[in-house]
């Protein structure tokens, strides 16, 4: 490759150094759970498997459901690891899309166990992205996915929330958990990001956000809320949200912290939601059917 940067470490062949895949090896809708087990756990509902491989804590499988092709790729833990994997899925793919599925701790009083959260968008409190983009640079997720993945929760009955994640950079002082041998510089600071109205601590959205959004990919995905912080992180003010029924051409709205939002998207918009809701509805489908809890 003569045109090559040198300072880019290229594989010997077609296969990518971290991920161990080639072109045409990978779909163009492209699941990206953290935990390589769950890999298997999610192929294990493909109608059909094309595909399996491993290299590292990257695990892949290739295969269809329900007649769309299909790709699962683990990440690991982290926006390091992601950055890893989409760099090198953008090198072997034409125009993916990427829906991340994983677990997360919410922040929030009206979310329990098990809900799925939505992101439309995600603090930096990571640095993987500062070396693509500036400090004030938004992670924000593509609207066409995230309105396909509020179809889908609606029309699947799962209970959703839509809002903002934070993702952090450690699982324990990063999000403010409090470790007795070790001191933490910022012991209320998931109280601080529940103030402001953030959803869900994890430590992965971010980079796909800004790195699918600068490489002109949709991204976003569903997480499940797994840890439902201590009372002492959260506000005391209890409430529930309750997405309204939709339809084609309804609105939708939501209760939370006391305060109605509601929203009617021009028809234009909805009609791109309802086709982008068609292609990734059927794939979307049992990964957000009810699971037992998870670990990361």
């Amino acid at each position: 490759m003569p045109n090559a940067d040198h300072r880019v470490a290229l594989p010997a062949g077609e296969r990518q150094y971290h991920i161990g895949l080639g072109p045409g090896e990978l779909a163009e809708y492209i699941l990206l759970p953290g935990d390589p087990e769950r890999t298997a756990k999610i192929a294990r509902l493909l109608d059909n498997v094309e595909l399996e491989r491993q290299h590292r804590e990257f695990a892949s499988v290739t295969g269809t459901y329900r007649g769309q092709r299909v790709s699962i790729v683990s990440t690991g833990i982290g926006t390091d690891n992601v950055e890893i994997v989409v760099a090198e899925i953008l090198a072997i793919t034409l125009h993916p899309t990427f829906i991340r599925v994983g677990s997360c701790g919410g922040l929030q009083p009206e979310m329990a166990l098990g809900d799925l959260v939505i992101t439309t968008g995600a603090v930096r409190l990571e640095t993987t992205t500062s070396w693509y983009v500036h400090d004030g640079y938004p992670a924000v997720a593509d609207y066409e996915a995230v309105l396909a993945l509020i179809e889908a929760a609606e029309r699947l009955g799962k209970r959703y929330h839509v809002g903002v994640t934070a993702t952090a950079p450690g699982f324990f002082g990063a999000q403010g958990r409090p470790i007795p041998q070790l001191p933490i510089r910022y012991p209320d600071f998931a109280d601080d990001m529940a103030r402001q109205r953030v959803m869900n601590f994890e430590m992965e959205a971010s980079a796909l956000l800004v790195l699918a959004g600068l490489a002109r990919c949709r991204s976003r995905g569903p997480r499940r809320t797994q840890r439902k912080l201590p009372a002492w992180r959260r506000g005391s003010r209890a409430s529930r949200s309750s997405p309204a029924s939709t339809a084609a051409s309804r609105r939708w709205r939501r209760t939370t912290g006391g305060r109605r939002w509601a929203s009617s998207a021009p028809e234009r918009l909805r009609a791109r939601a309802r086709s982008a809701a068609m292609e990734l509805e059927e794939d979307l489908n049992p990964w957000l059917r009810p699971t037992a809890s998870r670990t990361r």
